[in-house]
């Protein structure tokens, strides 16, 4: 039965995304904690914390990220310290989930359709952060579980030493030249990864013709991958020559890789699309912190904090009523200057995910 690509909906053309400003650089007190660690001793037990699980992307490599100065921000504002735990949107989703009979995290961050899931799974308990009034309709949930907190597109990244010139289509990528030198997120456990498939559905026109396209593309692909933020230093480097990514993650990293440019593909004869895949953000059920996870997401949507997302994070504000005027806002309006953007129906992706994930296994023999 032909189900409806639920990546396909009227576009529009992004000529003003960025918006958002920005202050200086702070050194940040945060713990990581590493994934393997399961323990809720030192989290539970201390009532001046707060646990996050969050998708990569927002962290900075050297200590310079939107996390990095937010949560110092927040742990001096409040005495709150900031445990932080790291990886793939699906698996943050997949760890929450086994942990819900005793929950450790407080705040859980990641992109569609996970959080949509998560949200689904029961994971996430209603609460509107002071400032979500001022956040579209399209970046929180309508029952209230999440909000978006830093907006954000999807793309892809080149390496412009060896490529001078984006590969302007799909099509382009089946070249010879590209093999072993193309690497994407694995769908279905990283928010990037799973982009792909919804980005290729609607630029293809259906599921049938875009896992056609994508097992034809495995020649040239090294292989699955459980974090997207992996993948760009491997393309500065030149050990990949294109690979799959965000604007906010790869802008921030551009300025310690100089050999990334960030770049959207279209279908032969087309324009280059994307879509708005923002980091969205929701308290955890049965959190051992909720008042602490409360008062943290009400300082990711702060208006001081979201100031700081363009500047330092590189990225797109979640609130409306946020301008940015900074360089790197700038950089970023122009970037996304022609770029048709369209609006995936997160709900039919997130009730169909796992059908979408198996056809694209069965079309790439993953």
């Amino acid at each position: 039965m032909n189900r409806p690509d639920p990546a396909r909906s009227s576009p529009r053309h992004a000529q003003d995304p960025p918006r958002k400003p920005l202050a200086a650089l702070a050194a940040l007190t945060v713990v990581s904690v590493p994934l393997t660690a399961c323990s809720g001793t030192s989290a539970a037990s201390d009532e001046n914390v707060v646990t996050v699980y969050s998708a990569d992307g927002l962290k900075g490599e050297n200590g310079d990220g939107w996390y990095d100065r937010v949560f110092a921000d927040f742990e001096k504002e409040t005495g709150i310290k900031v445990e932080y735990v790291e990886g793939g949107s699906g698996e943050m989703v997949q760890r929450t989930a086994r942990e819900k009979r005793n929950p450790q995290a407080d705040v859980l961050v990641t992109l569609p359709p996970f959080i949509q899931q998560a949200d689904t799974k029961g994971l996430l308990q209603k609460y509107a952060p002071q400032g979500a009034d001022h956040v579209g309709g399209a970046g929180k949930a309508a029952n209230g579980t999440w909000t978006a907190v830093v907006n954000n597109y999807f793309g892809f990244v080149r390496n412009t030493k060896e490529l001078k010139q984006a590969p302007a289509t799909w099509e382009d990528l089946l070249d010879g030249k590209y093999e072993n030198k193309l690497q994407y997120s694995t769908p279905g456990v990283a928010g990037d990864g799973t982009a792909v498939l919804i980005k290729a559905m609607h630029d293809f026109g259906g599921q049938k013709q875009a896992m056609e396209y994508l097992g034809r593309l495995q020649k040239n692909n090294v292989g699955p991958s459980a974090s997207t933020g992996k993948l760009a230093p491997k393309v500065d480097k030149g050990e990949l020559l294109v690979a799959n990514g965000d604007v906010q993650m790869n802008h921030a990293q551009s300025k310690t890789m100089p050999h990334l440019g960030i770049w959207f593909p279209a279908r032969e004869g087309g324009r280059p699309t994307t879509f708005a895949l923002p980091y969205a953000a929701g308290l955890v059920t049965g959190a051992p912190h909720s008042d602490n996870g409360r008062k943290l997401l009400d300082h990711l949507l702060s208006r001081t904090a979201q100031q700081q997302v363009s500047e330092i994070g590189g990225g797109f504000a979640a609130r409306q009523d946020v301008e940015a005027t900074d360089a790197n806002a700038v950089a970023l309006a122009k970037l996304m200057d022609g770029v048709e953007v369209f609006e995936p129906d997160w709900d039919d992706i997130e009730e169909n995910l796992t059908s979408y994930i198996d056809a694209w296994k069965e079309a790439t023999g993953g």
